[in-house]
């Protein structure tokens, strides 16, 4: 309870002291009235820097649109990267499957040799292909993903200008 009440006396003591200060300085007489010239510098810094404001909350605003697009088109290469080495995997493995048949109904062992050599002399040129494929759809991807921010920093450079 005493610190409650020591509390109270303290902000009382404060309050009476600054109407004691301000009383004083009342009482010098001096013009406290701020210049027009201050209050005219004053508001034009402020309208200055509303619009320094503004133009880094569109900064901003631009800035994570531009994540948001880059996120959006990395996770959608990712997805389709995905799908094309599942189905690379797939016709790999139905090419191998069509191996097996052929194999299991060669009657010498000059047909099973024949046969192998001529999967890998077709599967060489589609290991080629789908390299390739591959290829092509990482850099599709890595364009895609670049794209917004390329985009981006064009815009950036022609507002700059």
């Amino acid at each position: 309870m005493t610190a409650n009440h020591n509390h109270q006396s303290a902000a009382h003591q404060a309050r009476a002291a600054y109407r004691h200060m301000t009383d004083q300085l009342g009482n010098l007489g001096l013009d406290t009235t701020v210049p027009e010239g201050v209050r005219a510098l004053a508001e034009s810094t402020l309208a200055e820097t509303r619009k320094a404001y503004d133009r880094s909350l569109d900064a901003f605003d631009t800035s994570l649109t531009t994540f948001e697009s880059t996120f959006d088109a990395a996770g959608q290469g990712a997805a389709a990267f995905s799908r094309k080495i599942i189905d690379i995997a797939r016709r790999n493995v139905d090419a191998s499957f069509v191996l097996a048949t052929s194999l299991a109904g060669a009657k010498t062992l000059a047909d099973i040799v024949e046969l192998q050599a001529a999967f890998w002399r077709k599967e060489f040129a589609v290991l080629t292909a789908q390299a390739e494929e591959v290829r092509e759809l990482s850099t599709k991807v890595n364009a895609d993903v670049v794209e917004p921010i390329r985009s981006q920093m064009a815009s950036g450079a022609v507002k700059a200008r």
